[in-house]
């Protein structure tokens, strides 16, 4: 009774790189698939019916689908891609803006502080009128 054993070099050479080849390829189509649906859903001149139209026309037929979207409206891909990309880039150098130029409320009270007790230092208001301004910061 003899059994056989498949080792590693029964598995040719070729046969691991079109393995190899085969799996790249199918990744590739998928990140396709997923970009081209993600872009049916950013392009805003189109309407909700040609949204609708283009997305069944993907999920049935689906190589076809995605060809012919490649075709016809690849050119503004990145395009809108590019316009995507700015505008998250505007969002976030405002947000950071706006951050930046509003001061904490706990550094904001303490500068007011600050600047309290240097009017009181010169005698431009007296210990009442520091007292009165100092708890209505406070508050």
């Amino acid at each position: 009774m003899v059994t056989s054993v498949d080792l590693a070099y029964d598995y040719p050479v070729l046969g691991a790189f079109w393995t190899v080849m085969w799996i790249f390829l199918w990744v590739m189509w998928l990140i396709l698939l997923f970009r081209v649906v993600v872009d049916v859903f950013r392009d805003h001149a189109m309407s909700g019916w040609v949204k609708a139209a283009w997305l069944i026309f993907l999920f049935l037929i689906p190589f076809l689908g995605v060809l012919v979207y490649v075709i016809a409206r690849g050119r503004d891909m990145g395009k809108r891609e590019i316009k995507h990309v700015q505008e998250q880039q505007e969002a976030f150098n405002a947000y950071i803006r706006e951050t930046a130029a509003s001061p904490s409320p706990a550094k904001a009270t303490a500068d007011d502080l600050v600047k309290l007790s240097d009017l009181r230092a010169k005698g431009e208001l007296s210990e009442e009128e520091f007292r009165q301004a100092k708890e209505k910061l406070l508050a």
